[in-house]
């Protein structure tokens, strides 16, 4: 899930619509369909979407997602351009352009499972709420999550950031140890986490606060003492001010270079999901 209804960190720029593009020089995007939806949690929608294999396979784990406008039967998808710029069609099209990270990928069956956090009124949440089977997706390209194997592993997130989380401790060496850090609304909005047994797992409960206006997950990176060693990485995907904090922390306190951690805003507050820098 963005990775969240934002745009993708280090996607190629979009291009401008209406900006020609020889023909020969672009490839189509690749279309998913819906087969199903259901809600994980009361404010998380996870889809399942269908294509090829080779769509599946190059879906994520981060996903340039573009989403039409709700009930649109025949979107009017952008084209690829060779190096990444996706070049939009002249005029009105109703696609919006947002990064989410695949929950799962199976190229073998042709599928993608996408989580859609549904607070915010985003184009993204709006067409997740709404889609039925047959309503379809596009993908524009895929790219990494930004982790690295480490003996020891901090995650920290809030629910955008949960499909990624899962994906990293899902790979993750048995021998690993660390803590996930992640917030949620409350003890409804959790998940099953599975994780390396050397990897703990807390949820920070908001418990009323809007997301996006707390220091819960900035607070609990605080009160934690640096492991010793240094076979450490980060990794941390949140609101954006939070993400900056925690970034701070990391930086300074725990004194980790820049291969050590990798910290990126999924979305601000105030923006409706919006992208975020």
């Amino acid at each position: 899930m963005p990775p969240s209804d934002a745009a993708l960190p280090g996607a190629a720029p979009a291009g401008r619509p209406g900006l020609p593009a020889p023909p020969d020089a672009t490839r189509p995007v690749d279309v998913l369909t819906v087969v199903s939806g259901a809600d994980a949690t009361p404010s998380v929608r996870r889809v399942l979407l269908a294509g090829t294999p080779a769509a599946a396979a190059a879906a994520g784990p981060t996903i340039s997602l573009l989403v039409p406008r709700v009930g649109d039967p025949a979107p009017r998808w952008p084209a690829v351009a060779r190096d990444g710029r996706i070049v939009w069609p002249a005029g009105a099209h109703g696609v919006s352009l947002r990064s989410y990270t695949a929950r799962r990928q199976d190229p073998d069956r042709g599928e993608v499972e996408i989580d859609f956090v549904l607070h915010g009124d985003g184009p993204a949440a709006a067409w997740a709420a709404a889609a039925g089977p047959g309503a379809t997706v596009a993908v524009a390209g895929g790219g990494p999550l930004g982790e690295r194997p480490a003996g020891w592993l901090l995650l920290a997130g809030d629910e955008t950031a949960l499909p990624a989380i899962t994906r990293i401790l899902a790979e993750a060496a048995p021998g690993t140890r660390g803590l996930a850090l992640v917030e949620v609304a409350d003890v409804a909005e959790e998940q099953p986490l599975p994780a390396p047994a050397g990897v703990g797992v807390r949820w920070l409960h908001r418990d009323g606060t809007p997301p996006g206006e707390g220091t819960l997950l900035a607070d609990a990176v605080a009160a934690l003492d640096r492991p010793a060693g240094e076979d450490v990485f980060a990794w941390v995907a949140a609101e954006s001010a939070a993400v900056r904090a925690v970034r701070a922390d990391l930086r300074g306190r725990w004194g980790l270079g820049r291969a050590q951690h990798h910290a990126i805003g999924y979305w601000r507050r105030g923006r409706a999901m919006a992208p975020a820098g």
